[in-house]
């Protein structure tokens, strides 16, 4: 048993490990709720393109999720671009899903523009605009200077996301390189490139995770690099979902370090001698297959030599057993540190999505972190043994990798149009070819392993060459004339040098060795792309997220990028088809928008469905707005009021000239869907 295996003071410290993971576990699983994926705007108080008689004294914001805050994420600014705020906004009545700033007494009449920027519950930063007036519209001047934080800085966005990737490669290293040596090479515990393995793993991971920490508030304001000292900045970061796990990550990592020191301790020391005769080798079962003919003596006395090796063999199995329950939890328990503050975390099925999705992650350390053990092992002579053992938990972790990849894959797109239409999607074809690479270069490697097994002087592990010390003899011979044993002195020093260089590497291991060095630089490149991925919202909601984005035109547009042509002063009227995908009648038509007088100001707006047979149809949702991408001014929303089957009107403010997108979401029923785009050029 374990306590047999372990001494006591071990014993306690592994159970205290244990309990630990076991609680931080728990606490990030307890934390995470049903949501909706990115926050999105429901209503603003005053509305969205309203007229005041009055100038309001604040202005409040509702979410469909709980949103972080910072100094400056709603700022409201007068016709002239002037703020006109008093700052600091603060959530209302204590609403962790709204947004509340003051205004300044005496505004005059006007447009006023609303320019917010908030974080989402998964951590993702969203922002938009919209604008109301007081007494009468009018125009507006809002510079774009005043809207820009609603994008990153360009380095802090870098930095930001070069420590996720290393976050995430130094977690693949750690975990598996421990799970490589725990199921496949335990006398690997012993060697000092894998223990740097393990401590680079270990490093990477908590620099890197204390970077994060320090960059997310100048990510999620906008502001330099500098910031990333401001200790207000990472206290208020400390307080959000994401804070909380990087929080959890640093407490977890204290307690892998104590994991390691187990792991070594226990596996890195020197094998215990058995009794004398009960080899562990090929020779000494082929001793004991001898003596077993010869008669049945003999036969009793192997039968009790191979008891006496299990026996010794014993403390090693139960100590692995219990570290490798240790490992597991203590994996686990870091795959939620991600799992529970990203995509995961929100959504739909939340409940199914955070065990796949910290699931996913094990999957994928156990393939990517056992391929760096490989190489090193390949470089010191494991045999095909190992590498059998690790092409077994490989192919595991493939599995796992598809499966779990296929649910995330139909849980963010939501459409097969999304698969091209958005970045997530385009993301995820690369990941995808990424990943197809690695399982080709895979099966190469498996073809190298059996030309190893096929090879018995191959096959079997190769023991380090111990280079002997220079005799004194030959040493003499430095200070001899004697040519020919100089040229011997010569032979012995370059076989020295080599030896140390090519142990183990046959020209079978080197192929092998080549092939896992590309599967692994075909990893990294997964690794990178799966970063971006986290960092995109899913496609699934991101036209909630970003209606009206020049993802390019739409369906009946004159040219690729080509704004339709606007006469000010003049109706101008935009013809967008659109296909939801599905099987009702009103899940394919055209929508018709009317804005007149097509210039900046207030547009009178209305709105058609007709059906493919050119008759009105009615929806369950339809929705349109507008957004100047080139000033980050939108979406802006219209309140759309019912005129009749498949007929809206509304009011559209337009405060600056530009080229605008217009945008209009229609949803034919519970499932189906589609946003259609289209440019126009106003002023």
């Amino acid at each position: 048993m374990l306590k047999a295996a372990l001494p006591q003071t071990t014993r306690r410290r592994l159970a205290g490990l244990l309990g630990v993971l076991g609680a931080v576990l728990a606490l990030m699983l307890a934390g995470a709720g049903p949501a909706a994926a990115h926050a999105t705007l429901q209503s603003t108080d005053p509305a969205q393109n309203s007229v005041l008689a009055t100038a309001p004294q604040a202005v409040t914001l509702t979410f469909s999720e709980a949103v972080s805050l910072s100094g400056d994420s709603v700022r409201v600014l007068d016709p002239a671009g002037k703020a006109v705020d008093t700052g600091n906004p603060a959530h209302a009545d204590g609403k962790d899903n709204t947004a509340r700033v003051g205004l300044n007494a005496g505004l005059a009449g006007g447009t006023y523009t609303v320019a917010w920027r908030a974080v989402s519950e998964d951590s993702h930063p969203i922002g938009g605009a919209f604008t109301f007036s007081v007494g009468a519209p009018s125009d507006t001047s809002v510079s774009a200077t005043a809207l820009s934080g609603a994008e990153a800085d360009d380095v802090v966005a870098a930095l930001y996301g070069t420590g996720r990737a290393v976050a995430y490669g130094a977690f693949a290293l750690l975990a598996g390189t421990a799970a490589f040596v725990l199921i496949c090479w335990p006398g690997g515990a012993a060697r000092r490139p894998v223990q740097r393995l393990l401590m680079t793993g270990w490093v990477a991971l908590l620099v890197s995770t204390v970077a994060v920490l320090m960059l997310r508030g100048p990510y999620e304001r906008g502001s330099g690099v500098g910031q990333a000292f401001d200790l207000s900045l990472v206290r208020t970061t400390l307080d959000e979902r994401i804070g909380t796990a990087l929080a959890a990550r640093l407490l977890l990592l204290a307690a892998s370090g104590v994991f390691l020191s187990l792991l070594v301790g226990q596996l890195g020391q020197p094998a215990q001698p058995t009794a004398p005769g009960a080899g562990a080798g090929p020779g000494a079962e082929a001793e004991a297959a001898k003596a077993e003919h010869v008669d049945a003596e003999a036969a009793e006395e192997a039968e009790l030599r191979e008891l006496e090796r299990r026996a010794a063999e014993r403390p090693e199995r139960e100590a692995r057993l219990g570290l490798g329950v240790a490992g597991l939890v203590l994996a686990t328990a870091l795959s939620a540190t991600w799992a529970g503050a990203d995509h995961a975390s929100v959504g739909i099925q939340v409940w199914l999505a955070l065990p796949l999705g910290m699931l996913h992650l094990v999957a994928m350390a156990l393939w990517l972190g056992g391929l760096a053990t490989m190489l090193v092992g390949l470089r010191h002579g494991i045999g095909a043994e190992v590498a059998d053992r690790f092409s077994k938990v490989a192919f595991g972790a493939v599995a796992v990798l598809t499966a779990t990849g296929l649910y995330q894959s139909w849980r963010g797109l939501g459409s097969w149009g999304a698969l091209t239409g958005t970045e997530y999607g385009r993301l995820l074809l690369v990941k995808t070819g990424c990943v197809v690479a690695m399982l080709g270069v895979a099966w190469i490697s498996r073809s190298w392993l059996a030309r190893l097994r096929s090879a018995p002087d191959e096959a079997a592990a190769v023991e380090p060459v111990e280079v002997e010390a220079p005799e004194p003899a030959a040493v003499a011979a430095r200070h001899s004339d004697d040519p020919v044993r100089q040229a011997q002195l010569a032979r012995q020093q370059t076989a020295r040098a080599n030896a140390g260089r090519d142990r183990g590497l046959t020209p079978t291991r080197a192929g092998l060795r080549r092939s896992v060095l590309v599967e692994a630089l075909a990893a990294v490149a997964v690794l990178v792309v799966t970063t971006m991925l986290t960092n995109s919202p899913p496609g699934r909601v991101a036209d909630e997220v970003s209606a009206g984005a020049p993802a390019g035109p739409a369906a009946g547009a004159p040219a690729p990028g080509v704004p339709a042509p606007t006469v000010p002063g003049q109706t101008l009227e935009l013809k967008l088809p659109y296909d939801t995908k599905g099987r009702t009648p009103n899940a394919k038509g055209t929508a018709t928008v009317t804005l007149n007088p097509a210039r900046t100001g207030p547009n009178e707006v209305h709105l058609k469905l007709d059906g493919a047979d050119g008759r009105p149809v009615e929806v369950p949702e339809v929705q349109l707005a507008f957004t100047l991408p080139d000033r980050d001014l939108g979406p802006l929303p219209v309140t759309l009021a019912p005129e009749g089957t498949g007929r809206w009107s509304g009011t559209a403010q337009l405060p600056l000239p530009g080229n605008w997108v217009v945008s209009v979401v229609v949803r034919s029923s519970d499932i189906d869907q589609a946003t259609e785009i289209k440019p126009l050029k106003i002023g």
